[in-house]
């Protein structure tokens, strides 16, 4: 048996190895993006995705009151502006405008998708509710789009205040 030592939950929780990255957008006038590290596939028939949000933050008024959003998943690339849409608010500024992110009007949606992103996923908003600190939208896809070229390696992983993308395969499956 391998000694275990006993700690605070919340440290446990920690403990996750990591979760990916997201930007959510949501809104058509009055639209935001959002950086999200609690993000989670909830079904895959018929495919749902969350994301949790804080009360506190500008996106969750507009979740609730929009129908629908998207969940984009940058690349390495896009750190800098993951990070800038993450430690901004939208009430203060336009956050595709400062970061020179493309807007680009969802298939599906009324919200857009960020056009720079490698996987962008239209959700319609089916299910909310709060758990804890944060509100879950759980959102159906309707539309899903992905470069030519997609590399799961190129998107970016958060945790601990660090941004990383994945190492190597251990094990198949």
């Amino acid at each position: 048996m391998v000694a275990k030592i006993e700690m605070n939950p919340v440290r446990g929780i920690r403990t996750f190895p990591s979760f990916p990255v997201v930007m959510a957008v949501v809104g058509t006038e009055e639209k935001n993006i959002i950086t999200l590290a609690l993000v989670h596939v909830f079904s895959f028939n018929p495919p749902m995705i969350g994301i949790g949000v804080m009360p506190s933050r500008y996106s969750h008024e507009l979740l609730h009151r929009s129908p629908d959003f998207s969940v984009n998943i940058p690349c390495k690339e896009l750190v800098e502006e993951t990070l800038f849409c993450g430690e901004r608010s939208g009430k203060d500024v336009d956050k595709f405008e400062e970061t020179g992110l493309t807007a680009v009007p969802g298939k599906r949606i009324g919200s857009p998708i960020i056009d720079e992103c490698i996987v962008n996923l239209e959700c319609r908003k089916v299910q909310v509710f709060d758990t804890g600190d944060h509100t879950w939208f759980i959102g159906e896809v309707v539309c899903a789009q992905t470069v030519d070229n997609f590399d799961r390696e190129r998107a970016l992983l958060y945790w601990a205040g660090e941004f990383r993308t994945l190492g190597e395969l251990i094990r198949g499956r």
